[in-house]
């Protein structure tokens, strides 16, 4: 009270958030077993989940093959999403997470609903918890996802390669 109200010029300065504040709902692919849990405890069902089995050759010789959801659509339709956040509470694959993003308005409603595409690039605005010990190792959350970056930055850099190479030989000659 005893301070001047200042207004905050929103589009221009951007406001400082708290550092758990609950945006929008970023999804940690890699963690997802697409045990639907989220969706069946979503009391506005806003979570769409589409999956396929896939068998999985045996880990050693004489073993028997082993089935596994495959994830193939996540979307959540934040028109009707009330931000509730049961679906991260539930989740026990901490594959969801709550992102500081709130700047994600659309034109048209149909385009509320954002697919995992979508979900995966606002995961990586989820900001890092605190470490409970200052000598912690690095979640494995984030190494996991560190590795599956390397991995598509590794193939992109190879495609790039690759297609360098090709330019470079000459029409007639065969690689």
């Amino acid at each position: 009270m005893t301070k001047r109200t200042v207004t905050q010029q929103y589009p221009d300065v951007q406001p400082d958030l708290a550092p758990r504040t609950r945006g929008v709902i970023g999804l940690f692919e890699e963690n997802c077993t697409v045990c639907m849990l989220c969706a069946r405890e979503c009391p506005d069902w806003c979570i769409y989940i589409d999956s396929h089995k896939e068998t999985v050759p045996p880990a050693a010789p004489g073993g028997r093959e082993r089935s596994r959801n495959v994830l193939d659509r996540f979307a959540i339709d934040f028109a009707l999403c009330m931000y509730c956040g049961i679906c991260i509470e539930v989740c026990p694959f901490d594959a969801l997470f709550w992102s500081p993003e709130f700047e994600y308005a659309e034109t048209d409603i149909h385009e509320l609903t954002h697919e995992r595409d979508k979900l995966r690039e606002w995961m990586w605005t989820v900001p890092e918890p605190p470490a409970l010990d200052p000598a912690a190792e690095e979640p494995k959350e984030i190494a996991a996802a560190r590795k599956a970056a390397d991995k598509l930055a590794a193939q992109e850099r190879a495609r790039q390669e690759a297609e360098q190479e090709a330019e470079q030989a000459e029409p007639g000659e065969e690689s």
